[in-house]
């Protein structure tokens, strides 16, 4: 028996909470062909006592599902269940023709309940392929459109400038393996790339992603091939994450102990001290991962990714250029615009809207309508380093 209890107004859609067999569950309210429908969707229900309950139940109870599927499967013009095995182009092709049933998040309140709900949004493949679908720029606002070029603008300077990426040049023995080394890891980082976009669409269209956690389509999607593909891809994540972290733990401590105390400061160390100074700097900067791991656990890894990157670009980028380039460039310079790199792109981050929805409040209260930072913090962190460098230069005798 179902017992219609209520309906709640969010974000211009229309939900209606249900009564059956006992479980409280929200529909999404639509239309199809002039006639009103209640669709199935999931939702996530926090009561005032702090307990969580996944469409109407305890987690326990499997209630809340994987999504991702097609609304229907168009191959050579005609409807069909199924498709034969297709080629990594045929595979785009087919999905820029048919329909991807993706899942909205709205957030709203009942009384003294907090709802996190998905409702189904059906998405031509056509829009799927297009850049920017994520950030909404079909009918965005200034800042939204602002924010997706920002984001670009990290990843394409980012890469370049993080710690771990340029301790490679230090590893080789001559500019040819330096080259060489380059070379192997655009390479390597441009399938890489390609490869996340076959594992995107193919989580989307094979029912494995999980609403609750942004993070896990590759595993999942790994999983339903079977637990040994799962078991090899979960290994092969952790490793990459352990090399990751090691590798800039190694940069940060060496840098910390070299560049900074050592020849910044003229602390003039023994090799013994300069070390101590490297383990100590690796503990410190370790301890301070792992508190920010604690405290952005759950977040989106891509957007922590590109938090990364503009952090990098605003902080090292400059340095790099400038240095390459411009013959006025001076360490005071580099140091200033290391500062203000790294300052502003944190500043703006502690108040983009998603930290202010981490914090527990509104988005559209935010000081800074900018998630991403680096489309400001850059090019400040570039004038930051021209102005003082052109402040001290020496003087001619």
């Amino acid at each position: 028996m179902i017992t219609i209890l209520k309906q709640v107004e969010a974000n211009k859609k229309i939900f209606v909470k249900v009564n059956q067999n006992g479980i409280d569950n929200w529909f999404y309210l639509t239309e199809k062909d002039g006639k009103k429908i209640m669709q199935e969707m999931l939702s996530i229900t926090v009561k005032s006592t702090g307990e969580k309950l996944y469409n109407g139940a305890p987690k326990a109870d499997r209630r809340f599902y994987q999504v991702g599927h097609l609304s229907k499967i168009i191959s050579k013009g005609q409807e069909v269940e199924s498709t034969s095995a297709t080629n990594p182009f045929n595979f785009l092709t087919k999905i820029e023709d048919n329909q991807i049933i993706r899942y909205a998040k709205v957030t709203f309140t009942d009384e003294s309940d907090n709802i996190t709900a998905w409702h189904p949004n059906a998405t031509s493949g056509k829009d799927i392929l297009k850049p920017g679908l994520l950030y909404k720029l079909k009918g965005a606002n200034f800042w939204e459109k602002l924010n997706f070029i920002s984001l670009m603008l990290a990843l394409f300077l980012g890469t370049s400038a993080l710690p771990h990426i340029l301790i490679r040049y230090y590893t080789v023995p001559s500019q040819r393996d330096a080259r060489k080394s380059t070379i192997v890891a655009i390479a390597a980082i441009g399938f890489f790339y390609i490869l996340t976009l076959y594992m995107g669409l193919g989580a989307m269209v094979n029912g494995v992603l999980d609403l609750e956690s942004s993070n896990m389509a590759g595993p999942l999607l790994a999983k339903s091939f079977g637990i040994g593909l799962f078991s090899i891809i979960s290994a092969i994540a952790f490793a990459t994450i352990l090399g990751t972290v090691s590798g800039l733990i190694v940069a940060s401590s060496g840098a910390i102990a070299h560049d900074f105390m050592d020849n910044y400061l003229n602390m003039k160390m023994q090799d013994k001290q300069k070390v101590r100074a490297g383990k100590l700097a690796a503990f410190g900067v370790g301890i301070l991962a792992i508190i920010l791991g604690i405290l952005f656990k759950g977040m989106n890894v891509s957007f922590l990714v590109g938090l990364a990157f503009a952090v990098a670009a605003s902080a090292n980028l400059p340095a790099i250029i400038m240095i390459l380039f411009w013959k006025k460039t001076t360490g005071k310079g580099i140091a200033w615009s290391i500062v203000v790199g790294i300052l502003s792109s944190i500043i703006i981050i502690l108040f983009s809207p998603t930290m202010y929805e981490k914090y527990g409040l509104l988005k559209a209260d935010a000081l800074i309508p900018l998630d991403n930072p680096g489309i400001v913090s850059i090019p400040l962190s570039f004038i930051v380093l021209v102005i003082v460098s052109l402040l001290t230069q020496k003087k001619k005798q």
